[in-house]
């Protein structure tokens, strides 16, 4: 059974157990600085971001199965804030079960209930399996990402 609950204080060594993973799933890494200071943004409500944290068969650590972190940000062709759906990582022994579905719907609710206007995210175009759920319930589009380096 999937649970998910929001991110507190007392998820902070399951959290920082999957953002590893995250970080290493896409090459790259964090300092501790940058990890406290992620996980206490995530965590204080001062801050316009939420995160959810899903656990298959109890609360322990080692049930960690997934999270999720999005930033409501306004949009200046709308009144409404619209959400960023920054990170999505499900551990891999719990691929293909449900979890990253539930995060997102988790997501999708947290931003219809602050009245956000909608829900969007990047992946990387070799994603190929996230990608399958994201053509499910998403609609892609048709931007370009760009960056300064």
């Amino acid at each position: 059974m999937i649970t998910l609950e929001k991110l507190t204080a007392s998820h902070q060594d399951a959290w920082a157990g999957l953002w590893t993973q995250y970080l290493a799933f896409y090459e790259t890494a964090r300092d501790q600085e940058i990890f406290d200071l992620t996980f206490t943004r995530l965590i204080d409500d001062a801050h316009d971001c939420e995160a959810y944290i899903a656990f298959v068969g109890g609360d322990a650590p080692e049930n960690a199965a997934g999270i999720v972190h999005c930033i409501f940000h306004l949009h200046l062709w709308q009144k409404e804030k619209i959400c960023y759906l920054q990170d999505l990582f499900v551990a891999p022994p719990y691929r293909k079960h449900g979890v990253a579905r539930q995060l997102i719907a988790q997501i999708y609710t947290s931003a219809d209930a602050i009245g956000a206007k909608g829900v969007y995210w990047l992946t990387q175009d070799f994603n190929a399996p996230a990608r399958r759920l994201y053509d499910k319930i998403g609609t892609k589009t048709p931007f370009i990402k760009y960056a300064r380096d």
